[in-house]
């Protein structure tokens, strides 16, 4: 479907495990070389395996262990993607999650904490990858952020600050390097099937006496398609955004809740 991607080098930030992985998947299958970056070497080698298992032994994966919320290890993870599949073309962004908390709960450490988690972790890579592709007047960037940052909930308030933060970075990037050639898109998704939903649902069913399956059910009701997204559904529209297809989309932030949010 896009034959473009053929061994352009993409790197997934949190493409060990759900939707970041799911995008890591989804460019192998277009025949790109993919880098997917975690903290966690150990969830890392499973998403390896698990992806040479499913596309062969000669599958052109590569993973590198960072803590993205240091700018000096972000900084490492772009040179040994560079070393391993040269420039990096597209970047796609899925890592960080901030701790959801009940109000009462919320100190300043924590609304630090969650600007750490989600926002710095995406801006820490992309600032040297951006302007490396400014330089070259070519690349694209994906940002996975979330509906938290448009709209506000009380057991999200830290997370959804800094999904507001990054909302506002992705479109004021994409401004300032429109002139280079660059595209840069964000994607909202809601509640999606991933293991993260886990978290959310927890803190809500403490939060509301309620049990995980009755908070989960009654989530899902609030949803007019009636349903969860699939990881592969936000990674699909992450090809998307990342090809020619799309190439007059930038400043974008695209919504995957469903229709819970529906505006103009």
């Amino acid at each position: 479907m896009y034959a473009e991607f053929t061994n352009k080098h993409v790197v997934v930030t949190g493409g060990s495990k759900g939707i970041g992985l799911s995008c890591a998947r989804g460019f192998l299958l277009e025949g790109a070389k993919v880098t997917i970056v975690s903290r966690s070497q150990q969830n890392l080698d499973l998403a390896v395996s698990n992806l040479k298992t499913q596309f062969g032994d000669k599958t052109p994966i590569f993973s590198v262990a960072s803590d993205l919320t240091d700018p000096v290890e972000a900084l490492s993870a772009v040179h040994s993607a560079k070393s391993q599949f040269g420039e990096i073309d597209i970047l796609i962004n899925s890592a960080g999650a901030a701790k959801r908390y009940a109000p009462e709960d919320l100190n300043p450490k924590a609304w630090m904490d969650a600007m750490q988690a989600k926002f710095f972790s995406y801006i820490n890579i992309i600032d040297p990858v951006v302007k490396q592709m400014a330089d070259r007047r070519s690349g694209v960037i994906v940002n996975i952020i979330g509906m938290g940052g448009k709209f506000a909930t009380p057991l999200h308030l830290a997370g959804g600050s800094a999904n507001a933060a990054l909302m506002l970075a992705t479109t004021g990037l994409a401004t300032a390097y429109g002139p280079f050639e660059i595209r840069i898109n964000g994607i909202n998704p809601g509640l999606t099937l991933t293991e993260r939903l886990k978290e959310g649902i927890s803190v809500e069913a403490k939060n509301s006496n309620k049990s995980m399956d009755e908070v989960l059910e009654a989530s899902t009701q609030k949803i007019p398609l009636r349903r969860l997204a699939m990881p592969e559904e936000v990674a699909n529209v992450a090809l998307f955004l990342s090809s020619s297809q799309a190439s007059y989309v930038t400043g974008q932030i695209l919504g995957m809740e469903g229709s819970v949010y529906p505006v103009i």
